[in-house]
């Protein structure tokens, strides 16, 4: 096949083909994101159990499902988009995903319709993976053939920007809403009119994509009649092709789908949580942090036109290795000093026989040591095990101090005592300036490796298989690695008590990307597209 040039620059199309994609990738963001917006009120309302913590972590695992299925929403409008076209498919998927969210906010509680509550959330969750499946392929795919082959990072810069968009749209949504109708009706039925919006979203986002042509790298193949029959076989058809597909799911989507998941939406449950800052506070916190990286996203999707896509994100994955931690801990010690401060002078330890502690267990633990953690849990305190003797009784040390751990009362003074707070707090003015540099260079580390993805990608894959072979591998590698990154940190977090201990499963995975990308993916900036 003949390269199709697209070097000549055509702005009004340009920017209609982006405006048009990027605001479509950020309205199906929202869509998704909104779940995970409004996750403490969802896990009450449709995972009621005693155990709080197992309430939320069931609501994480059914926020995972939409990323588990997003690899088959990929196969599926992957190959239509190769085959019928890349526009078609992605006006599909963006209806799909619309009618989901909507259909989210009308679905009763689990006080009302009990177990099919949850039941009918999960299915909505699934179909919302499908859409989102085929959509971020089709609109990478769009924009990058529409693109000057020198300037396709920063064209497809947008798309990555739209994700991120579509997270800040949310929680300015939810902070919106919850401001005007006030926190009572917001509890019992406001979080709804967030899903509803998705309606009025996706008659925009129709009515702009509609007015698109389709891409020229796409009517060309076609016109030849050089479009893939079987486009998921000629995908997996030779062992060279399924070693680049797993060098690019792990290596490319892998990589820098947990540095954008931790920070920008960890981020959130990070501040909430374990740092216990105010919800409208942290959610304020990360909303200047989504408009902040949006600066980052063009920023590095230009420069890797000029340096290259490995360039950037290769020393984005390295910078994280080294950053994510300090500056982790530096966001902590800014956004609740007093808490940080009582963290380190007076370290809280269980002592015990038998310390196992089972985050998803439906009532009451089943040993005494796991009960004084499921205390501490609860209260989103850190603490150390320290497994002693078999018959030993459990004990609670804080600092210095053993307190008698069979009066809940005495605890918690003695908590108090120790400078710990069980209310939430909100920032101070004092110390803001040190959260926002935080906020900011977390922000960036999402930037720096999330900007190149979609050219990189469209350029590693040739053009007849182009849709299907991004969208599998971007959204295997986004949707298990990614996804469930809420629900393993939040496991992570609970089973061993330690609010940071979560960033260890990013820094796994981004070396484990980091060294595949090195040694087993090529430079690809520049390259025309077949």
């Amino acid at each position: 096949m003949t390269d199709v040039t697209t070097d000549i620059i055509d702005f009004k199309r340009d920017r209609l083909v982006i405006i048009a994609s990027t605001l479509g990738t950020m309205f199906e963001w929202y869509d998704f994101f909104i779940y995970a917006t409004i996750a403490p009120i969802i896990a009450k309302l449709f995972f009621p159990a005693a155990n709080e913590t197992a309430s939320l972590l069931f609501t994480f695992a059914s926020f995972g499902v939409g990323f588990g299925v997003r690899p088959f929403g990929a196969l599926v409008f992957g190959v239509l988009g190769d085959r019928l076209g890349r526009k078609a498919t992605f006006l599909i998927t963006i209806s799909l995903m619309g009618g989901a969210t909507a259909a989210i906010g009308l679905v009763p509680g689990f006080a009302t319709i009990g177990l099919a509550a949850p039941i009918t959330l999960v299915i909505l969750r699934a179909l919302q993976g499908l859409a989102l499946g085929g959509e971020y392929g089709g609109a990478a795919v769009y924009v990058a053939e529409h693109a000057p082959a020198n300037r396709r990072g920063l064209y497809t810069s947008f798309i990555q920007a739209g994700v991120t968009g579509g997270l800040m749209l949310s929680l300015i949504v939810v902070l919106a809403t919850s401001y005007f109708v006030g926190k009572t009706a917001w509890a019992a039925w406001g979080w709804r009119v967030p899903f509803l919006l998705s309606v009025v979203l996706l008659g925009l986002s129709l009515y702009i994509r509609l007015q698109l042509s389709e891409s020229p790298v796409f009517k060309a193949m076609k016109a030849a009649g050089e479009t893939a029959q079987n486009p998921l076989r000629e995908t997996f058809n030779s062992p060279a092709k399924v070693w680049r597909m797993i060098a690019a799911m792990i290596g490319i989507a892998a990589g820098f789908t947990v540095i954008w998941y931790s920070a920008q939406l960890q981020s959130l449950y990070f501040l909430q949580n374990a740092l216990r800052i105010e919800d409208t506070s942290a959610q304020r916190i990360v909303v200047f942090a989504a408009f902040a990286s949006l600066f980052w996203f063009i920023l590095f999707g230009w420069l890797s036109d000029l340096v290259g896509r490995k360039v950037v994100m290769l020393t984005g994955y390295l910078l994280a290795l080294l950053m994510l931690f300090p500056l982790f801990h530096m966001l902590a010690g800014a956004a609740n000093p007093q808490l940080a401060l009582a963290t380190a002078k007076n370290p809280i330890v269980v002592t015990g026989s038998d310390c196992t502690y089972k985050p998803f267990a439906a009532a009451t633990q089943m040993t005494s040591c796991g009960k004084l953690i499921d205390i501490l849990s609860r209260k989103g305190l850190a603490y150390t095990t320290n497994d002693v003797a078999s018959g030993t009784a459990p004990s609670i040390t804080i600092g210095s101090v053993l307190v008698d751990s069979r009066d809940k009362s005495q605890l918690e003074s003695a908590l108090q005592t120790a400078g710990y707070r069980f209310e939430k707090v909100t920032p101070t003015a004092a110390n803001l300036p040190r959260l926002l540099i935080a906020v900011l260079l977390i922000t960036m580390l999402s930037g720096i490796t999330y900007a190149p993805v979609a050219a990189y990608l469209v350029e590693l894959f040739p053009g007849r298989v182009r849709y299907t072979s991004l969208s599998i591998s971007y959204h295997m590698g986004a949707g298990y690695f990614g996804g469930f990154l809420p629900l393993i940190s939040q496991f992570i977090v609970a089973k061993t008590g330690d609010p940071f201990a979560w960033i260890w499963y990013t820094l796994a995975v981004v070396a484990a990307a980091f060294v595949l990308q090195l040694v087993a993916l090529p430079e690809t900036a520049g390259k025309e597209l077949e």
